[in-house]
């Protein structure tokens, strides 16, 4: 029995001929409620993860531009450089947000939010970030002819790379501590 909600309205369309009125509570009626939500719950979905996964792609984004201007493989001191500079970005908003708050009043949503994201980022360097592994030439190639679309991401090598300089290899997409 088809799911979809434009299959379940041909296949009614096409049993019933031209007359389009359905019962309340018929069966058909019911099968297009449920096709409906179905679809509705499945857009919701879709929209959430592509929500979740942009922090990643704005991450390998910078590491591309980084990449591109780049001569040959990185070091691991100059990966760390990168992180270093990637994690530093959302300081002059902060700093802006902060100085714009009135003497005596809360912080505001997005002072809050900044925050918890740096805090956040900082957390995952010192235990490892996750980033392309740009000490190999062919994923660093990879990584500068990168189309930015998710799913192109999984034939690049990735490693976590701690604030104390150890580097281990990782997988994709990222899980936890992989």
């Amino acid at each position: 029995m088809p799911k979809d909600l434009a299959k379940v309205q041909k296949k009614i369309y096409k049993k019933k001929g031209s007359t389009t009125s359905l019962h309340a509570n018929s069966r058909d009626a019911q099968r297009l409620r449920r096709a409906g939500a179905r679809s509705d719950k499945l857009e919701k979905l879709a929209t959430a993860r592509g929500k979740a996964l942009q922090p990643y792609l704005r991450r390998i984004s910078f590491f591309q531009s980084a990449a591109k201007e780049a001569s040959g493989p990185f070091t691991l001191e100059s990966m760390q450089a990168l992180i270093e500079i990637y994690l530093e970005r959302d300081a002059s908003e902060l700093s802006a947000v902060q100085s714009e708050r009135r003497p005596g009043r809360p912080p505001s949503t997005k002072e809050d939010t900044l925050k918890q994201r740096i805090q956040a980022e900082a957390n995952e360097y010192n235990s490892g970030y996750w980033i392309p592994n740009m000490e190999d030439a062919d994923t660093l190639e990879k990584l500068k002819d990168w189309n930015e679309q998710w799913t192109s991401l999984s034939t690049l090598q990735y490693v976590r790379i701690t604030r104390e300089g150890t580097k281990h290899s990782s997988s994709f997409p990222p899980k936890g501590k992989s």
